[in-house]
């Protein structure tokens, strides 16, 4: 199964820099695409995640919100697989 892992965050967030990071590192190791939404640029996106980023989606499904555990992702990933 094809994996698409999302990052929906903000400029200016550094935690969503951190989620940045974690994710760009599993999507590498397990060799699976990842995108990253600019919620700013969606009054829809604004509304409904602004309280909860980064905000981490797999396959377009809410897998995590505010910290990316690496461990949990890695996980989530590889049993799509």
């Amino acid at each position: 199964m094809d994996v698409l892992i999302t990052l929906l965050g903000k400029p200016g967030c550094h935690l969503c820099d951190d989620a940045r990071e974690v994710i760009r590192r599993v999507a590498a190791e397990l060799d699976v695409r990842w995108e990253e939404r600019d919620i700013t640029l969606s009054e829809e996106d604004t509304r409904e995640y602004w309280e909860h980023i980064p905000v981490t989606l797999i396959n377009g499904v809410q897998h995590d919100f505010w910290r990316v555990d690496e461990a949990r992702l890695r996980k989530a990933v590889q049993q799509l697989r």
